[in-house]
């Protein structure tokens, strides 16, 4: 018969879970490291087998993608998502997709960078030379601003604070790897599952009155939610409820802010520890922009800061880990990933594996030259994933990361407060667990 993956003792798994929950990112590179490119351990009686190789992970996404489908991570997250594109499967995610992507077309986003440029510049003109600010918090505020703005035309900057804080709450309520206890548990009254449900709910009125309104006004526009609510399928089926215009809604609405924003946060974290690069990117922006503020034709000029913004994400990719459960039998490297086993691919561990990115905890922007990228593997680096489930909004994410740091580097340094703690809390995204407070330093 066919080996199983190595890994460490099956018996007793609780281990592999006290483990994971205590240090995911750390147990997952030491099994890469100690077992090789496809290596398994047990959550429950659930085999879990991390692709650690370029190859195996386009054949998981991309080459043989029918063959496996979303994880039970991804299932738990429709407790807040429900069935919006990240959640759904099959005929329902492809028919949604259909629905969402003219809003991502090339076009469509150009025309919202001035608004990314307009709202990074508002929010950067609030800071005085001085300030200790919790930047994460910063950045979150400015990238839900943009998102409400952009794709849904509406502004919640007044609700910055209590979305944040929901969001927040109900990341925090997720566990990576659940065992079959756990799911047990979250339909129990316990007070974490309380504290989601308020999240939950509170999420839910700002996406619910954002379609009331949009009812109200006749889903007139062609923003993003008058899109979902005017979308009819080519062959002239009926468009979206309300409901799924919600998960759609829920689901661009947190990822279309919580990935960049963490993105950003810890870019300014890289910057602050490497003046070197930094003092690279103010060179760029001097040159590119001198006083005035970035345009959408201004981003293919502003190569090394692209590069900064691609480096900061491989080192601490936003999305950090992706699941897929086997649908059969299937052979990777001479052995075997059972049906209904999960396989899963670490963008920390690849993103940090020395084959591919020499001394990788550094911090080096060039190796994203042309050059650089041409020596490696393509999926040694997929911080949007990969395939027919893609992140939709990859081209408005690079636009909007780009033109946000050209925007606030031209006048802002960003310096770490003494003593203040870096611990990476990686939940549904990868989080700095204390937030990020920082200095702000006038140019």
């Amino acid at each position: 018969m066919t080996p199983l993956p190595p890994g460490p003792s099956v018996w007793p798994s609780w281990r592999n879970l006290l483990r994971l929950r205590r240090d995911p990112l750390t147990f997952l590179t030491s099994l890469a490291r100690d077992y090789g490119d496809v290596a398994a351990f047990h959550v429950g009686p659930v085999p879990i087998i991390l692709l650690s190789h370029p190859d195996d992970v386009r054949d998981m996404l991309v080459t043989r993608e029918w063959n496996f489908v979303k994880g039970p991570g991804l299932e738990r997250t429709k407790r807040l998502l429900g069935e919006g594109l990240l959640t759904s499967e099959g005929e329902l995610h492809r028919r949604q997709r259909r629905l969402v992507q003219p809003a991502f077309h090339k076009p469509q986003i150009v025309r919202h960078g001035e608004t990314m440029v307009g709202i990074a510049d508002r929010v950067a003109g609030t800071w005085r030379d001085g300030d200790e600010r919790d930047v994460s918090q910063e950045m979150m505020r400015l990238t839900l601003a943009i998102v409400a703005r952009t794709l849904f035309n509406t502004d919640v900057e007044s609700e910055a604070a209590e979305i944040g804080a929901a969001l927040t709450a109900a990341v925090e309520s997720f566990v990576t790897f659940a065992s079959p206890i756990t799911l047990i548990v979250d339909r129990l009254p316990t007070p974490r599952n309380r504290r989601f449900e308020a999240a939950r709910d509170r999420l839910n009125t700002t996406i619910f009155r954002m379609i009331d309104e949009r009812h109200r006004q006749g889903a007139s526009g062609d923003d993003l939610l008058a899109r979902l609510l005017q979308a009819r399928d080519t062959d002239g089926s009926g468009g979206m409820s309300d409901a799924l215009v919600r998960d759609e809604a829920m689901t661009l609405f947190i990822a279309g802010h919580e990935t960049t924003a963490n993105a950003l946060t810890f870019t300014w974290y890289l910057l602050s520890q490497n003046p070197g690069v930094e003092a690279a990117l103010h060179a760029e922006l001097d040159t590119v922009l001198g006083d005035r503020l970035p345009t959408v034709e201004d981003v293919p000029k502003l190569a090394y800061t692209e590069m900064v913004l691609t480096e900061a994400m491989r080192l601490y990719p936003p999305a950090w880990i992706m699941g897929r459960r086997v649908v059969t039998d299937h052979l990777i490297r001479g052995v075997r990933l059972p049906r209904n086993s999960v396989a899963v691919a670490c963008q920390w561990v690849m993103h940090h594996d020395p084959r591919f990115y020499p001394e990788p905890d550094a911090f080096r922007p060039e190796r994203w030259t042309d050059d650089a990228r041409a020596g490696r593997p393509r999926f040694a680096y997929f911080p949007f994933g990969a395939g027919s489930r893609l992140c939709i909004g990859e081209p408005f994410a690079w636009m909007e990361g780009v033109l946000v740091l050209a925007t606030i580097a031209r006048h802002w340094r960003m310096r770490l407060v003494p003593g203040h703690p870096i611990v990476l809390q990686p939940k549904i995204t990868l989080r700095s667990k204390h937030g990020m407070k920082m200095r702000l330093e006038r140019r």
